[in-house]
């Protein structure tokens, strides 16, 4: 098989097209033929060895992809030869084929393509529990959205104005914020080109019911000063590579709730409900995932030199076989 692989820790350039043997198929097992893989933050960190869990070289990175069952290890796997099936793990997806454990893969379902189910997986979900579980927004619900550009943020966007929320998107582009305003936010702020916390002043008519953070550093201060009382900051990670050191007084005097998302922290009949919501929304067509670009498997390098940086606008996907 073919796979874009990490020979040493380090940059993204550090990745290669490489030829590899096939693996075989063990009990409880499934190959899949992956049509599209997603490019994400965490990828970059794996690849650095920056992330929280380390991954010993040489290895193939990708931990999201979207593609058809093609050989099942033994009965009672629940998947059967030509099932549509997208898939997560923490490496392994940028090739154009991957053995996995059936705990880690879901069904497609009808009315999304391959491609659209490896732009809407683990960004979209993320941003719908964040939103839903954890910020709890209602409808007309002002809701602040850090990083508006990325995968996770223009999700959070996008998701957040279907839910009715009156969404406030900051980001460093306008070419991002363009994006943001097609996914349905009513308030776009260039942070490089203005003062964030007296922007979000003057784009609030009142003060932000929630806050939703995948960047972390130096936006998160000012946006948690734009909540009302009793408002919600919802940190998801830290793209910006900055860890926010944020004053607790402000906490006390404005009786604000920090919180963290973990998908393990939503209740049981929650999460089904939010996961039922979400694959209504994208399944109908209400909400399209935004693909920003699109990239060969022997470019992967380049795709993640690309998010590395900051530059996607939404996902980035790898094309690593047929459609579907």
């Amino acid at each position: 098989m073919h796979a874009a692989v990490c020979a040493s820790h380090g940059p993204p350039e550090n990745v290669s097209l490489q030829q590899l043997p096939t693996p075989v198929v063990g009990p409880g097992q499934v190959r899949v033929r992956v049509d599209y893989a997603a490019v994400n933050f965490p990828d970059v960190l794996v690849v650095a060895n920056e992330y929280q869990v380390k991954v010993p070289t040489p290895f193939v990175p990708g931990s999201e992809y979207a593609g058809v069952v093609t050989e099942v290890g033994g009965e009672g796997t629940g998947f059967s030869v030509g099932d549509r099936v997208m898939g997560t793990g923490l490496f392994g997806a940028f090739a154009d084929e991957v053995v996995a454990e059936t705990r880690s893969l879901h069904h497609i379902p009808a009315g999304i393509d391959a491609r659209l189910a490896a732009a809407a997986g683990v960004a979209y979900r993320t941003a719908y529990h964040s939103l839903r579980s954890v910020a709890r927004i209602e409808p007309g619900d002002p809701v602040v959205v850090l990083g508006a550009g990325s995968g996770v943020g223009l999700a959070a966007v996008a998701l957040g104005a279907a839910l009715g929320a009156e969404v406030i998107a900051v980001a460093s582009s306008d070419e991002k914020l363009a994006a943001a305003e097609r996914c349905g936010a009513t308030g776009l702020i260039n942070h490089r080109a203005t003062d964030l916390r007296a922007a979000l002043k003057t784009s609030l008519a009142n003060s932000a019911a929630a806050v939703i953070d995948p960047v972390g550093g130096a936006l998160s201060e000012p946006a948690l000063r734009s909540l009302r009382r009793g408002g919600r900051f919802v940190t998801i990670g830290f793209a910006s590579g900055e860890i926010p050191r944020i004053p607790l007084n402000l906490v006390l005097v404005k009786g604000i709730q920090i919180l963290g998302f973990q998908f393990g922290d939503i209740e049981p009949d929650e999460f089904t409900r939010n996961e039922s919501e979400l694959r209504h929304l994208i399944g109908s067509g209400e909400v399209i995932p935004h693909v920003g670009a699109e990239y060969a498997l022997a470019d992967a390098a380049q795709a993640l030199r690309v998010v590395a940086d900051g530059r996607a606008v939404g996902k980035v996907l790898l094309r690593a076989g047929g459609t579907t």
